[in-house]
């Protein structure tokens, strides 16, 4: 019998992933990435905007289609969307025969035993509960993996339905993590992607303090990997103390992501941000001073409530300003169940227009960087050769995986993914960088 998984979103939800993955093979079941040629089909949902719910169901569909040509036995819906619907699924997935919500995951094996004996399972858990520790079959590559450590969020913000989705707050055990590190390290993994929805807040739950900055430095001691990279950092809770430890440790790359979301005062009380324009300027300002060399990657909203005109001018200067080098730019999405959908907004068509020109700004500053760059040589983790452009590609530390771009290069030798070579950057191909093997 053989389980394919598909899973969508964000880099927690595919860690998740990875441990149904290993449960569902430690069961006696051939696993597989993808439904093709599957008996059961896993769908692991994000249900964090509505835009993502409609892929999820989109992939169902596709799904479904397969179950009526006789080419699959039985779906599975697991994640976020699976949660955030849990009383409507029935009515929204007829055709899904079980449920699996954020928590329960280490139960999957048995979600599928049952569903193939006709039952029909809906398995929706604490989602409050501690974190299981299990095992995971890393799915991103041979040499760099998700750490999540933590699950979960207390910042509450008002457009966010994450807390009513994956629960309060909660830490891994340092040592859990130091373990999971450690046998990363030894199956190859070279670089390790701190994560989690708030990684400064790491260790207040468990240890009564934040504990990020004592982490870290036991990471980087960890044989074999060579580079720490930080998603997500809460801006008003980066401590002098963590941007010493940042800026001390050659293994953390000098790439943070900062999710700010906006810089008018007005928009960030309204939307819980404890953030103020002028606090950010002197993080921004502090960061840059400390840690040279710096990439700053954010996440921003166009239309929040109570966003003009002005508002949006006003956010459109701040990047010109502050010159963040990576930036997500999202419209706003009025998601029930937030304050922030009670609250008087621009039309999603009006947000989207504001979205698109946040990013053209965007795209003046990253090819201004670009530029800035050349000549200089980069040390880049090579992912590959593309044989239709006969080049390698690969990343820098200012690079990170799937949401940055590539660096593109030439070399008079056979380069094997995962090793890290030094690339002169020389020049710019459509927003990315190309260069050769030094």
């Amino acid at each position: 019998m053989k389980v394919g998984f598909i899973s969508l979103g964000c880099a927690k939800n595919q860690v998740n992933c990875e441990q149904m993955i290993w449960q569902t093979y430690e069961a006696g079941y051939e696993v597989a990435l993808g439904a093709a040629g599957c008996d059961v089909a896993v769908v692991n949902t994000c249900g964090f905007l509505q835009e993502a719910r409609e892929e999820a169901l989109a992939e169902i569909q596709k799904l479904v289609e397969q179950k009526q040509a006789g080419q699959l036995q039985k779906i599975l819906v697991t994640g976020c969307m699976a949660q955030w619907w849990r009383d409507q699924l029935a009515q929204r997935c007829p055709q899904a025969d079980g449920f699996v919500g954020v928590s329960g995951y280490e139960n999957l094996p048995q979600v599928i035993d049952q569903a193939l004996r006709g039952e029909h399972p809906a398995l929706f858990g604490d989602i409050d509960a501690p974190i299981p520790e299990t095992d995971r079959v890393v799915c991103t590559s041979d040499y760099w993996a998700w750490l999540r450590i933590a699950e979960g969020c207390d910042n509450r913000c008002a457009y966010c339905i994450i807390p009513m989705i994956r629960g309060r707050f909660r830490s891994r055990p340092e040592e859990a993590i130091l373990a999971e590190a450690e046998n990363l390290a030894q199956a190859g993994m070279k670089e390790l992607i701190v994560v989690a929805q708030d990684i400064t807040r790491y260790g207040l739950d468990l240890y009564g303090r934040r504990t990020l900055a004592q982490l870290l430095p036991k990471l980087c001691a960890i044989e074999g990997i060579q580079w720490v990279r930080l998603h997500y950092l809460y801006p008003d809770e980066i401590t002098d103390e963590l941007i010493d430890v940042i800026a001390r440790e050659p293994k953390i790359v000098k790439y943070l992501d900062i999710p700010i979301q906006h810089c008018n005062d007005t928009i960030l009380k309204a939307m819980n941000r404890r953030d103020t324009k002028a606090n950010l300027l002197a993080l921004l300002k502090k960061l840059r001073e400390k840690v040279p060399g710096l990439v700053l990657r954010t996440s921003l909203i166009a239309g929040l409530p109570y966003e003009d005109d002005a508002a949006f001018e006003e956010l459109c200067d701040f990047l010109r300003e502050v010159r963040i080098e990576r930036a997500g730019v999202f419209p706003f999405s009025p998601e029930d169940g937030t304050k922030a959908a009670l609250m008087e907004h621009v039309d999603m068509e009006e947000a989207q227009r504001r979205a698109e020109l946040a990013v053209d700004v965007q795209s003046d500053i990253i090819d201004a960087y670009n530029d800035s760059i050349l000549g200089e040589e980069r040390e880049v983790l090579c992912e590959g050769y593309d044989s239709q452009a006969q080049m390698f590609y690969g990343r820098s530390y200012a690079e990170s995986p799937d949401i940055d771009g590539r660096i593109w290069f030439t070399a008079d030798s056979e380069i094997a993914p995962g090793s890290f070579v030094n690339v002169r950057l020389t020049g710019t191909m459509d927003g990315e960088t190309t260069g050769e093997l030094v």
